[in-house]
């Protein structure tokens, strides 16, 4: 759920909440920092922080700092003694922000909300003075800043744009205030071409981890938005056309799990030299290599471009089922994204098809 959206609808509707942010989390803890929940004035959550006894207490504050119309930050330990002890025994430090007043910086996040919702990219800064508590919420788009500036948190924006995890700096020496640097970076997106059973499975299993999916087809009934999770997009056309057509950017990750090997070729024949961050086909080790050969004897690509793709697609888990084969696909995806080196997943897939 985007919170950002969820402030603003929330101050539209005139519906008292406080917004809540976790600043710090040291140690072991449920989220990292910057996780983000929106608390309405009985109590209900729209979000998380983390669940158990650390959201029932923000969600305890959140109600009296609605009502006090006071701003909290507040520490939480993970540190109970035991696993039969009531408290959590996960042993890490939360430190939590209620601001009851995030309504008054609506518009700082409708901006957030709209650069999630067409593509742009960003910095949400939480600026947090201690004395006496106050809060303010600024957004700052990327394209709003260059390396000319002379804004000492430029090298830091794009830092945390670039690691896409946020950062905490305090303000000064004394530190009297502190500054929660969050990126706001739109979900990476997912083409699966080919809606069939793999790509029903993997359309769900891609979504639980962030991926904004699109789906492509040329048979009507396998773009039925029935089989797909709620928000994936659907596209019905001849695969070559419309594979071609789709905007490709560092951010898109491209499977290719159609009903044979002729539209798998021309599927990857559209996309092999796109810059996308992940390119992956399904098929045997010997269909892949008929494949390689044919695409570097045809001119349809090099060596290098083909060696790219990862093929056979996912990771070798011994996966025999649907949902197996979609979840060693998808553990694929994570390893390109999160490890931000295709080399390092591109080895791991060498080291599985062995």
């Amino acid at each position: 759920m985007n919170m950002y959206q969820k402030v603003v609808e929330l101050t539209v509707s005139q519906r008292p909440f406080a917004a809540a942010l976790v600043l710090q989390a040291e140690g072991s803890t449920p989220v990292g920092a910057g996780a983000r929940a929106v608390i309405e004035g009985d109590g209900r959550i729209w979000g998380t922080i983390g669940g158990g006894a650390v959201e029932a207490e923000a969600q305890r504050r959140a109600v009296e700092a609605i009502q006090s119309h006071q701003p909290v930050v507040f520490d939480f330990m993970l540190e109970g003694a035991t696993v039969s002890d009531a408290s959590p025994i996960c042993g890490g430090r939360m430190r939590v922000l209620i601001d009851p007043a995030a309504s008054e910086d609506r518009d700082e996040y409708a901006k957030a909300a709209e650069a999630l919702a067409h593509g742009g990219r960003g910095v949400l800064i939480t600026a947090v003075n201690f004395s006496p508590l106050m809060i303010k919420t600024n957004w700052m788009a990327d394209t709003s800043f260059h390396p000319a500036d002379s804004d000492p948190k430029y090298e830091v924006i794009q830092t945390v744009l670039a690691r896409e995890e946020p950062r905490l700096l305090a303000l000064d020496a004394a530190q009297s205030g502190l500054l929660f640097i969050e990126p706001v970076i739109p979900q990476p997106r997912l083409l699966i071409v080919g809606g069939g059973h793999i790509g029903q499975a993997l359309a769900l299993q891609a979504s639980l981890v962030g991926f904004d999916i699109t789906v492509l087809d040329d048979r009507p009934v396998f773009t039925d938005p029935a089989w797909f999770p709620e928000g994936a997009h659907m596209l019905c056309g001849d695969i070559a056309k419309e594979a071609a057509a789709f905007p490709v950017a560092a951010d898109t990750y491209i499977v290719i799990v159609t009903r044979g090997h002729q539209y798998d070729a021309e599927a990857l024949a559209a996309c092999i030299r796109r810059p996308a961050a992940y390119i992956g086909m399904i098929g045997s080790r010997r269909k892949v290599a008929a494949m390689r050969r044919e695409f570097i004897e045809s001119g349809r690509a090099t060596a290098e471009e083909f060696d790219r793709v990862f093929a056979p697609v996912g990771l070798d888990i011994g996966a025999v089922t649907v949902p197996e084969i979609a979840a060693s696909i998808v553990a694929q995806l994570i390893a390109v994204r999160r490890k931000a080196s295709t080399a390092t997943a591109a080895a791991l897939s060498r080291q599985s098809a062995r």
